[in-house]
């Protein structure tokens, strides 16, 4: 099994490292991540200029080749998989310095690697962590793994985008949620410039349904959520069809 290991926090960051380990242990790796942080990217791609590729050394230690790229999420995965001809069987993701969860799954450049794997017919999981807990989320990456195969998930779905929260109970198949928080924006008081806060929006004392995945965060289980690049409502579709 031939597996590309990639990101949006860039080429350095601790949870590509866990990750990488981990995919080790499944197949053959390549790791191919940004050369910067690169949060909140979603699914853009570099179209109006060339970037920079180069080879580093941060996983010889695996016996993995790795590459820095100074372009977005996506275009790591666009990049690999015309570079290195041979189809990549999995995209892994991660792992992600941060929740991605209900809405922000469209902001996520997590997610947008996956999206971008499924346009070129590979398998992705996207793994996303409590910010200071990556080492934690890792120790459950082969039970993750392990439970995905079990019920026969990929048979089902190609992409899943796994949360995972801090001491979890358990996995939880999820449905997209909502919001958690929301964005308000605040003057600094220096010109034109405002700042972005987070507001709570969600009750996290419940009700909760963890069929949703923000719900199951919050309850304690690790959340799985299986993933479409298709973008067509297809129930209005069938009905406008009409």
């Amino acid at each position: 099994m031939r597996i590309l290991v990639t990101n949006d926090d860039g080429i350095n960051a601790e949870g590509l490292r866990h990750l990488a380990e981990f995919a080790a242990k499944l197949g053959e790796v390549v790791v191919a991540a940004p050369k910067y942080q690169q949060s909140g990217r979603s699914h853009g791609v570099v179209i109006d200029r060339p970037f920079e590729v180069v080879p580093v050394d941060n996983f010889r230690y695996l016996s993995i080749k790795a590459y820095s790229i100074d372009a977005s999420p996506a275009d790591c995965v666009r990049f690999s998989f015309d570079y290195f001809k041979e189809k990549f069987d999995f995209v892994f993701a991660g792992i992600n310095k941060g929740l991605n969860l209900g809405a922000d799954i469209s902001y996520s450049g997590t997610c947008g690697i996956c999206f971008e794997a499924g346009l070129w017919g590979a398998k992705a999981i996207g793994f996303s962590s409590k910010s200071k807990h990556i080492p934690e989320s890792a120790a459950h990456l082969q039970e993750i793994w392990d439970h995905l195969n079990c019920i026969d998930a990929f048979s089902h779905c190609g992409l899943f985008n796994v949360n995972i929260p801090v001491d979890p109970k358990g996995i939880k198949i999820t449905e997209q949620g909502e919001f958690w928080y929301k964005d308000r924006y605040v003057p600094t008081g220096e010109g034109n410039l405002y700042n972005p806060e987070y507001t709570l929006v969600k009750d996290e004392n419940g009700p909760l349904d963890d069929r949703y995945d923000i719900d199951a965060i919050i309850s304690g289980y690790i959340s799985v959520t299986p993933l479409t690049t298709v973008k067509t409502d297809l129930k209005a579709f069938e009905e406008l069809r009409k």
